[in-house]
């Protein structure tokens, strides 16, 4: 299941530039506080998020975390630097990848 879907209301943000955390509900109701780090998973290739990668928030500005589209889409935007060193802002969609397992973020390939 996708996370947003499953975590407390209001609580989902991202600190540090990187770290996702979120009250998320467990199979038997009860909410654990959840945490993964996006570096590890989350890369900048010449100004563009890829998944697999690492360290995006090295090379990123105003990094931050919305709900959208009526709540359907869990979006972390930033400004990523180029190979130029140009900023471009992005937006990556975190339910392509970041699923709640029982509480946990987990990550699918």
């Amino acid at each position: 299941m996708s996370f947003h879907y499953s975590a407390e209301e209001g609580s989902i943000r991202v600190d540090d530039n990187h770290i996702l955390r979120a009250r998320l509900q467990r199979a038997d109701g009860e909410w654990q506080d959840a945490e993964i780090d996006l570096n590890n998973h989350i890369g900048n290739e010449n100004g563009s998020f890829f998944w697999d990668g690492n360290n995006f928030s090295d090379t990123a500005q105003d990094v931050h975390f919305a709900i959208e589209g009526g709540g359907e889409v869990p979006v972390l935007r930033a400004t990523l630097l180029n190979e130029d060193g140009e900023g471009v802002q992005r937006d990556l969609n975190l339910s392509e990848r970041i699923q709640n397992y029982d509480g946990t973020f987990s990550f699918s390939e």
